[in-house]
């Protein structure tokens, strides 16, 4: 299902600290009553987003999609989700998307313990024994650092799989392995001189007939306090600063500062700002609302909602 608007799908971005599963079907009423093609949950330290996408569902037949963007592989294993993943898709019918990434020094090393030791290598493998299970195949890797030899017996459709990659390496291997990517902290510019030729580059490699899927992630507020709308905008920008690899992805936008990524001001400035990542070659809009007060969350809101109606 694809929103006839720039050519591109418009999905909505749940949020990552989601508290309950109550919270997350709210926001999915929402996406589906405004005429969202998708929903999307990403996994930090809230709900799990496949468990809680699994519980929903069936609440909003008319999302043409739900997934998650992201959940971080580090910490996992192959066979363990796979298994949650078909068992969320027996129960979603096919809808389901699966978002993963390596996720980031701080999140394996900090939070969890482990060794970030080659997490391009890490990826590669686990993937490589994922996709399988997901497709309802075997999986029979033995890697340097992730294994996996299992047969899994859940009846449930394909699951596709997208990859958030910023390394010429990792968009290589989400364009020629899985059906796309999707991002996080990148703009157009960034979009059609570095993320595309390097994602093409692998399905190239691949002998990729179709065209991976791109799914931006585009922060908006529609408000007149733009003064106010930039606190949050900087304070969401620091915290992707922070982490070196979209530090350097953020560069090649070339901005002044890089809050202004976020689209603030007027429906119509926030419209125009959506149209540069097709033109860019985004296939897929994730929309997060990021709003500092109540009246431009709601405003926001309303103004998706009238557009895509």
């Amino acid at each position: 299902m694809t929103n006839d608007r720039f050519g591109i799908r418009w999905g909505l971005a749940g949020g990552a600290t989601l508290a309950s599963v109550d919270e997350a079907r709210d926001a999915a009423r929402f996406a589906a009553a405004a005429g969202f093609d998708s929903f999307w949950i990403s996994h930090n330290l809230g709900i799990d987003p496949v468990l809680a996408l699994a519980c929903i569902g069936r609440d909003v037949p008319g999302l043409g999609e739900v997934g998650t963007s992201i959940v971080p592989l580090y910490g996992r294993h192959p066979v363990g989700l796979a298994q949650l993943v078909r068992t969320a898709q027996n129960v979603l019918g096919g809808r389901f998307t699966l978002g993963v990434g390596a996720a980031s020094r701080a999140h394996a090393e900090g939070r969890l313990g482990l060794s970030w030791d080659k997490p391009y290598s890490f990826t590669r493998e686990f993937l490589a024994a994922l996709t399988p299970l997901l497709a309802g195949e075997p999986a029979d890797c033995a890697g340097e650092q992730v294994s996996a030899h299992a047969t899994l017996t859940i009846e449930a459709q394909p699951t596709p799989v997208l990859l958030a990659a910023l390394g010429p390496r990792m968009l290589r291997l989400a364009g020629g392995s899985l059906q796309g990517t999707t991002l996080g902290q990148c703009g157009p510019r960034t979009i059609s001189s570095y993320i595309l030729p390097h994602l093409q580059s692998g399905a190239d490699r691949a002998g990729r007939t179709d065209s991976p899927r791109v799914m931006a992630l585009v922060r908006v507020c529609v408000t007149d306090d733009i003064a106010g709308a930039k606190v949050i905008a900087r304070e969401v920008s620091a915290a992707y600063q922070a982490i070196p690899s979209y530090a350097a992805v953020i560069a090649h936008e070339g901005l002044d500062d890089p809050a202004d990524l976020h689209l603030i001001g007027s429906w119509q400035q926030v419209l125009d700002g959506l149209a540069a990542y097709a033109r860019a070659g985004a296939t897929d809009l994730r929309i997060q609302v990021v709003a500092h007060d109540e009246k431009s969350r709601e405003a926001t809101k309303a103004a998706l909602a009238d557009y895509l109606s």
